[in-house]
This record gives structure tokens, sequence and C-alpha cells, in this order.
């Protein structure tokens, strides 16, 4: 994948690049249009054309603290783990995200001596600050991210 789509800007970010090109670019003699800064900007990033570039700002969650591939820690029903972003799903924008975690290896999720529940893969919702607002029935967080 292109280095330059998985660090896509926001929406209104990338209309301001565009703003900005028109003006840079721009003579007496031969002035572009916005539409066609626009094209410029998606291209300069990788996409085939603004609607595709659109489209993809688009659809981003806008949890800017974490990616899809990052590796992540934290703690999820109290027990470590250490794994990658496999999905982001906004809730909530700006409140609430779904995140779904693979972990390096699999964790027991259950504290009962005689029962145990093995997870390679960890999907909680979270707030901005990677924080469940889901809580076990001692009061401690589902899932705290260390961000």
């Amino acid at each position: 994948m292109n280095s330059l789509r998985q660090k896509t800007l926001s929406l209104k970010e990338l209309k301001q690049q565009a703003r900005r090109l028109r003006s840079e670019t721009a003579t007496d003699s031969a002035p572009i249009s916005h539409s066609k800064s626009l094209e410029m900007i998606a291209h300069q990033r990788g996409f085939k054309d603004w609607n595709t570039l659109h489209a993809s700002a688009s659809n981003r969650p806008a949890f800017e603290k974490l990616s899809l591939g990052d590796t992540v820690s934290g703690r999820y029903l109290g027990q470590a783990f250490q794994g990658e972003v496999a999905a982001i799903r906004t809730i909530r924008q700006g409140q609430l995200y779904h995140v779904s975690i693979q972990l390096e290896r699999a964790i027991d999720v259950v504290t009962f001596d005689s029962f145990s529940n093995f997870r390679r893969r960890l999907n909680c919702t979270v707030d901005h600050s990677g924080v469940s607002p889901a809580r076990t029935s001692n009061g401690e967080p589902h899932m705290i991210l260390e961000l």
C-alpha cells in the first residue's frame, strides 16, 4: 500500500491544501480551477482521483491516536496484552470507537482457577483516551489502551 495513503488527512485539511496549491500555482495567464487543484492533491497522495481520496478520507475514523496496523499494548479484563490494531470503527464521532486487536499471543481473560478462556483477538469499545466505558464488577474498565 502506498505510504501516502496511510497518512490521509481530514477532508478539511485536504481542501485547505488544494486552496493553497491553487493560490501558489496560479498565474495571471494560467490560473487553475479548484477542481483541478483537488485532483492534483489526490494524485500527489497516490489516489486515482479526488472522488477516491474523498471516499477514503470520509471513511476513516477520527481516532487520531490509533491507526490500522499500529502495535498497541494495554490491559483487557485485567490481563496485559500486546497486539496489532486490526480494525477501528467510529461509533460516536470524537467520543466512542470500536477497536479490534489481534494479539501477539493469546491471553486468558478468566480469573477463575478451574476455567480458562484464551483469546487471540479482542473487540471492545473505547473512548478517545483508549479506555472502555464498560466496567467489570469491581469497577475496572474492560480495556485500557496505553496510547
